[in-house]
């Protein structure tokens, strides 16, 4: 291993040992508190443009599974079929691996993809000055390679552009349904798992990229995906969910993360930067106007401000930490969202009943 060093914004610099790809990056340092699930993790478009930080000691212990494809093309045990974060830090990287389904060391698959990972960090110390400050830039140098690495503005960039498929792709669902139902999917950077969920609740799903203009298709509900970066980024999907908004006869629409910043942005609302996200398994929300809780999945850093959102829309989640907004549902017709991750993979599935609801909005529509 060689000596590397992690610089952020405000000076601080944070020594530790290389042992994934020896190049030097830069990106927006943050911090993810679960304790399992690092290959969902490394794979989520969401982590596109960032440093991910784990507080979990223990990184690399269970290895890493095949990275290969089902049936319908989707990756089997992953999130998408690559690394999208730009780096990864950890305090304690475990150089032995033992699980049934590991095929290859954490290391090993970071040095194919061409990621960095720093290990011998004090992340308890990197996680306060995140909380204290606020996420910051970062840059990882490797000891004996010119640092020359230019910074970037995180907000600044259009990371759902470089996330999203290309091209319209269908998929067709898992078993026979006595109702078919064709859902057009806007890939914002979307999880695998979220097109699984579809897929075995017996609907047709459209995948289309992020700008593309999805109403002159024919389908009988919109979803709406997790992504990276600022939702201002993304004009072009805010103003095709505006004209599905505006149609004379209301289709049923869900969104999820991004999905939700998107869909309240379409209505009117407006959203800011979380000082420095929610990242991990374990945040607990309140359904609006009762007082069930849920254990949910979450990776974003970015939130609604509902005290924007129009008089016929309302909050349907918030989080019991810092009482941000976690959902909003229109009050009339069968539109709602979920800030979280309902589909979780990897995190608690206490919420995948959500993707029935769905279900359920579009059988109500015929």
């Amino acid at each position: 291993m060689r000596q590397a060093r992690l610089i952020v914004d405000d000076g601080s610099v944070f020594y530790g040992w290389s042992f994934g790809s020896e190049c030097n990056v830069s990106g927006e340092v943050v911090f993810n508190t679960a304790m399992t699930g690092y290959p969902e993790s490394l794979t989520d478009p969401s982590y596109a443009g960032q440093i991910l930080t784990f507080t979990y000691p223990l990184i690399g212990n269970y290895g890493v599974p095949s990275v290969g494809t089902g049936d319908n093309g989707l990756p089997t045990l992953m999130e998408s079929g690559r690394i999208h974060v730009k780096a990864i830090i950890v305090a304690d990287y475990s150089q032995t691996f033992s699980h049934w389904n590991a095929k290859e060391s954490l290391a090993a698959w970071l040095r194919r993809e061409g990621v960095p990972a720093l290990t011998g960090i004090d992340t308890r110390r990197l996680t306060k000055l995140l909380r204290e400050h606020g996420v910051m830039t970062g840059r990882i140098v490797i000891e004996g390679e010119e640092d020359n690495i230019a910074t970037e503005s995180y907000g600044d960039i259009n990371w759902v552009e470089q996330v999203s498929c290309k091209d319209v792709i269908t998929y067709l669902p898992e078993r026979a349904v006595d109702v078919h139902k064709r859902v057009v999917l806007v890939d914002c950077g979307v999880k695998a798992n979220i097109i699984r969920c579809l897929l075995r609740r017996g609907l047709e799903v459209i995948r289309v990229p992020w700008d593309y203009d999805f109403n002159t298709h024919d389908f009988d509900g919109l979803f709406l995906t997790n992504g990276p970066g600022d939702p201002d980024r993304c004009e072009k999907t805010v103003e095709h969910i505006r004209q599905f908004l505006n149609s004379k006869y209301p289709k049923p629409c869900m969104g999820i993360c991004l999905g939700n910043q998107l869909l309240a942005k379409a209505a009117g609302a407006r959203t800011y930067k979380l000082k420095y996200g929610h990242r991990s398994h374990n945040q607990p929300v309140r359904k609006a106007g009762s007082n069930q809780c849920f254990i949910t999945s979450q990776n974003h850093g970015y939130a609604v401000d509902e005290t924007t959102l129009p008089s016929d829309w309302e909050t349907l989640f918030v989080n019991m930490n810092d009482g941000s907004n976690e959902g909003i549902r229109h009050k009339s017709h069968p539109w709602m969202s979920a800030q979280f991750h309902p589909e979780a993979c990897s995190g608690p599935v206490d919420t995948e009943f959500l993707f029935d609801e769905f279900v359920n909005m579009l059988n109500a529509t015929e």
